[in-house]
């Protein structure tokens, strides 16, 4: 069974030699070219990245769950967690059908992605105060990135939640929503910030590379811009070291 990483998310705006946003400089061609577009936003949640691999030849299933990249430890207590989740039983409720026309000829492969969350992963005592959780955000079946509709099925199926719908927004609309800043829709501390936006297209718009068209924007992007620059336009330089999926 082949591992399937998650992409790395590009932010919407290159970085300073300060490593500070520059809001009138976005990463991406493509993020310019559908800036007027309405895109899919979600909430981000500060946690950390898991996914569950699924193949299924026929004759066994295979499960596998893995952080983001082959480096990456999951807390014990959370790995125990997504074991009581992603279950033979489970899995074979949600895709019984995929997995009964399963062959060696023509295997069953999915992967479902989400992030971990809750006490000692990141801040995430402010989403869950006693526990752990994991909370879906997308899920590919063979070649396919499945919609929003069949991910919210998938979720009820898990008995998980996924990440909350926020709305469709253009990127300027997204951008002034993200920099107000808005409180965490899922997070059992109501007073929690939420981290910011995750922007997908409706319809899974490729970049030229093959990999999806997504972004992100953080609230702490445009404070720390505001405590280094204040409001008005500035010079700035881009960072030569800038990566685009930092």
């Amino acid at each position: 069974m082949s591992k399937t990483d998650y992409q790395k998310i590009n932010t919407l705006f290159m970085r300073d030699e300060n490593s500070i946003i520059m809001p009138n400089n976005m990463t991406c061609d493509e993020f310019e070219y559908l800036q007027s577009l309405k895109w899919e936003c979600t909430e981000k949640i500060d946690g950390t990245n898991i996914h569950c691999d699924i193949f299924c030849d026929g004759n066994n299933v295979e499960i596998s769950i893995h952080g983001r990249t082959e480096r990456a430890n999951i807390p014990t207590h959370l790995l125990e967690k997504l074991k009581t989740i992603f279950t033979v039983y489970h899995i074979g409720t949600v895709f019984n059908k995929q997995i009964e026309a399963a062959t060696p000829e023509t295997p069953f492969q999915a992967s479902i992605y989400g992030e971990g969350y809750g006490v000692k992963i990141q801040k995430g005592g402010n989403y869950i105060k006693d526990g752990v959780g994991f909370i879906l955000f997308d899920v590919k079946v063979g070649r396919w990135w499945l919609n929003r509709e069949a991910c919210e099925d998938i979720a009820k199926a898990f008995e998980i939640p996924i990440v909350p719908l926020i709305g469709y927004m253009t990127i300027p609309e997204a951008i002034e929503f993200v920099k107000a800043g808005f409180k965490s829709t899922i997070a059992e501390n109501k007073d929690y910030d939420a981290e910011g936006l995750v922007l997908k297209t409706p319809c899974g718009l490729l970049f030229r590379n093959g990999e999806r068209i997504i972004t992100k924007i953080k609230t702490c992007d445009f404070q720390k811009y505001h405590a280094k620059y204040g409001d008005g336009p500035v010079e700035q330089k881009v960072n030569p070291h800038y990566k685009n999926n930092e």
